[in-house]
């Protein structure tokens, strides 16, 4: 037992020179691996986006009639289910799930996108907005393009990490 215990912090019967048959992970892990960790920032941030939207839809609708927030706060929901379906997927390699998630989150970023151009253009088009009218509907336009671009990087760094993922094809 004394012999396998070095003082080095290297097992006995090496000199160091064994360092050429060490195993490399190959470069397609690596890339696993740092595209997972981008995609957690990014379901974060999207995260703390689509929560703000819907705590600003919650706090408009209390002020006016729910039913024309509810889609808005429907498709908000699903959004955020779909980023928890998501990083379930990242956190477990799963493909299908990866998927899935790309899917139900395109279709909630493009309800939502599509509720806030309807908002916008009515109210623009229903009365002539007073200064801070215009001010407080800024943050939900806002929102919607953050979402939107984080959105987009989302989608391209899932696709990236599904590439990674599958085994590589092999020349026939």
């Amino acid at each position: 037992m004394q012999h396998r215990m070095s003082t080095l912090g290297r097992p006995s019967g090496t000199d160091g020179s064994d360092f050429s048959y060490r195993m490399v992970v190959d470069s397609r892990y690596q890339k696993v691996a740092r595209t997972k960790s981008i995609l957690r920032s990014f379901f974060l941030v999207q995260a703390i986006t689509l929560l703000i939207g819907l705590f600003l839809r919650i706090f408009q609708s209390a002020s006016e009639d729910l039913a024309s927030h509810g889609l808005e706060i429907v498709a908000t929901a699903c959004g955020l289910i779909s980023l928890i379906i998501g990083e379930l997927g990242r956190r477990h390699s799963r493909v299908n799930v990866l998927r899935f998630f790309m899917a139900t989150s395109s279709i909630a970023v493009s309800f939502l996108i599509y509720c806030t151009i309807q908002k916008y253009s009515r109210f623009r088009t229903a009365k002539s907005p007073s200064y801070w009218e215009t001010v407080l509907e800024l943050p939900e336009v806002v929102l919607a393009l953050v979402g939107l671009v984080f959105h987009i990087f989302i989608i391209g760094y899932t696709f990236h990490l599904i590439a990674n993922m599958s085994p590589p094809k092999r020349a026939s």
